[in-house]
């Protein structure tokens, strides 16, 4: 399945974004601490420059601690970037963030320091606007694109907030990477077939947390598949359709929902060293296209 979600608001996000980078000084990204690659807008790669950045590992709460770490040692090799594990649970580390800012940036007395704050849609950016703020400025809820305009925000400490909306992008090339931002509810459920994002995702349990399947699942043993996975917890869930079969959205809906919830255990969907290996095989299907692509105009001379 190809998934593409990119409303038109996100659009032009991207263009008043571009627009206001020559006036920040710092650029902070929030990051779902389950897929950190996934959740990372290329856009901001090509954009940033030399600005310093903070990325932010929210939603760690859920995530594998492990790979969390090995996550941030990876993201800080690069010059200007620091990182923070966050979690909506733990305000008192939100709040480090003015003073991590100010570290990072040598701002003259009596300036004001401008930080761009941008993440993929309900990553928690919002959340921690509010924490920072102390008041309630941005909407929040657990449904992605409720942000819809670039706003400006003073949340003392001397930092001036410009909050973008939630930001995908309009060619998501890996379709793990869109399999990915599908599972954690990046993108609208109603852009999405739940069977098939179940099905990448019972396949990547499988394969990364067996044990955990088992204990959530009560499952002495493992089928191979993850079909038979997902008809094993249907049957067990009650997930059953006239005849006996089992309704395969139900139980898609369940297996998915338990993942964003953290029920099925602190899970990361990803590391650097799965990203280095379909980054190299998204170059060589980039250039098959390309090879296909320049075959077919000679063709037409």
């Amino acid at each position: 399945m190809l998934i593409q979600w990119y409303p038109g608001h996100m659009h032009k996000a991207g263009k008043e974004i571009k627009a206001i980078l020559s006036e920040i000084d710092l650029i902070i990204e929030i990051l779902d601490a389950r897929i950190p690659f996934s959740s990372q807008n290329p856009m901001l790669a090509r954009l940033r420059g030399d600005k310093p950045c903070i990325k932010v590992l929210n939603k760690s709460d859920l995530a594998d601690p492990e790979r969390t770490q090995q996550w941030q040692t990876y993201l800080e090799q690069e010059q200007g970037v620091k990182t923070l594990g966050l979690t909506a649970e733990q305000p008192e580390r939100i709040r480090q963030l003015p003073a991590l800012c100010h570290k990072m940036v040598n701002i003259k007395e009596g300036q004001l320091l401008h930080a761009l704050i941008m993440g993929i849609p309900n990553v928690g950016k919002s959340t921690i606007i509010n924490i920072l703020a102390g008041r309630t400025i941005a909407k929040t809820g657990n449904e992605p694109a409720i942000t819809k305009f670039l706003q400006r925000i003073d949340i003392g400490n001397g930092i001036i907030l410009m909050d973008s909306p939630g930001m995908l992008w309009p060619n998501l090339d890996n379709k793990n990477s869109g399999y990915r931002l599908a599972t954690t509810g990046a993108i609208k459920d109603t852009a999405i077939q739940h069977d098939d994002i179940a099905a990448f995702l019972a396949e990547f349990l499988l394969e990364h947390y067996p044990d955990e399947l088992k204990t959530r699942f009560q499952l002495a043993q493992l089928p191979g598949r993850e079909a038979e996975l997902l008809e094993l917890i249907g049957k067990q869930r009650g997930c059953l359709r006239a005849g006996g079969m089992v309704d395969n959205d139900r139980v898609a809906k369940i297996v998915i929902s338990e993942f964003r919830a953290g029920t099925l255990g602190r899970m990361t969907m990803e590391t650097p060293e799965m990203m280095v290996e379909e980054l190299a095989e998204l170059e060589i299907i980039r250039a098959e296209k390309a090879a296909k692509k320049l075959l077919k105009k000679q063709k037409r001379k």
